[in-house]
């Protein structure tokens, strides 16, 4: 029993420098930061440098808080532009803890910086967009126009639009974004280092009608392509329609002139044969008469005497 009491008297004391120097050291990680906290006030510096640290055991409590980047992603927002086009706007920005003792007398916490943030870039971005055309949001300066061919399918108000110079682009804008936030940011202990726009949409009833312009335009180039194709068609029938004239004429001619020469090279032969032996032609011509009048529906009236009648006349009778 007395040992017993005995080391409960030895081990206790021992208990309690253990607990005690437990509570009084902490250890800081890379790429944290601590700030000491006495009865619900900071106390001291920051802490920055990472290993082990010391502080009152039971009276001060270590609140650790990042020294890395972290992100701040906000909810997308229907804001109008400068021409009344309303759009979605999806943000985000990169931030980290400047001063971790302003930061924890103001916001106390990530949750609490992320509503401050939300509130204030929000705010900022609805600004700026509002005061913005649609294009500067979309283009950059560094914008260059398209070359000649490139233009050739885009409609003619369309293409003004195109070439048209924009005074900020949307790197410009978000520059903006950033150095007014940066402005209000910093009282909170935060240090904003970037923002950036991740997305722009059109709402949907917006978005319905640039859909019905597109296939308007669409269809219009498609009527364009369309009449362009048929007049070239009608190009290409009548280019070959005179040509196949011009080819039927050619080839009637050419059968002209070689029937021409064939009738001209029969009648000369014909003119031959029969200079040889006049009596015999006009015979021959003659019995050809006899036989083309028989066949026809007419009548013939002739003397006896008449010369139509003279080898007839000459014949010997038959046997």
């Amino acid at each position: 029993m007395k040992t017993s009491l005995k080391a409960t008297i030895v081990f206790f004391p021992i208990a309690v420098i253990l607990v005690v120097l437990a509570s009084a050291f902490y250890t800081l990680e890379e790429g944290q930061q601590a700030i000491i906290v006495q009865f619900g006030r900071p106390v001291g510096d920051t802490i920055t440098e990472a290993g082990l640290h010391v502080k009152l055991p039971f009276v001060q409590v270590v609140r650790r808080f990042e020294k890395r980047l972290l992100v701040w992603d906000g909810d997308p927002n229907q804001i109008p532009t400068k021409g009344r086009e309303f759009i979605w706007v999806d943000t985000t920005a990169r931030w980290r803890i400047a001063d971790a003792r302003k930061f924890l007398e103001n916001v106390a916490s990530e949750a609490g910086a992320q509503s401050r943030l939300d509130d204030i870039i929000d705010s900022v971005v609805r600004d700026e967009v509002s005061n913005s055309e649609l294009v500067e949001l979309v283009r950059s300066t560094s914008w260059v126009v398209p070359e000649d061919e490139a233009l050739e399918a885009i409609p003619k108000e369309r293409e003004e639009e195109l070439k048209r110079k924009i005074a900020r682009g949307r790197e410009e804008i978000t520059r903006i974004i950033l150095t007014q936030a940066q402005k209000i940011i910093p009282q909170y202990g935060i240090e904003l280092v970037d923002v950036r726009i991740k997305r722009l949409d059109y709402v949907e009833s917006v978005r319905k009608k640039v859909y019905e312009r597109m296939i308007s335009e669409r269809k219009r180039i498609a009527a364009q392509f369309r009449s362009e194709g048929e007049g070239r068609s009608a190009e290409i029938l009548g280019e070959m329609e005179r040509e196949l004239r011009q080819i039927r004429s050619m080839a009637y001619r050419k059968v002209q002139e070689i029937r021409g020469r064939g009738d001209a090279e029969a009648t000369l032969i014909y003119g031959r044969a029969y200079n040889r032996d006049p009596e015999f032609y006009a015979f021959l011509r003659t019995l050809e008469s006899y036989r083309e009048g028989a066949h026809t529906n007419s009548t013939l009236v002739l003397t006896t005497d008449s010369d139509f009648y003279r080898y007839l006349k000459k014949a010997a009778p038959l046997e």
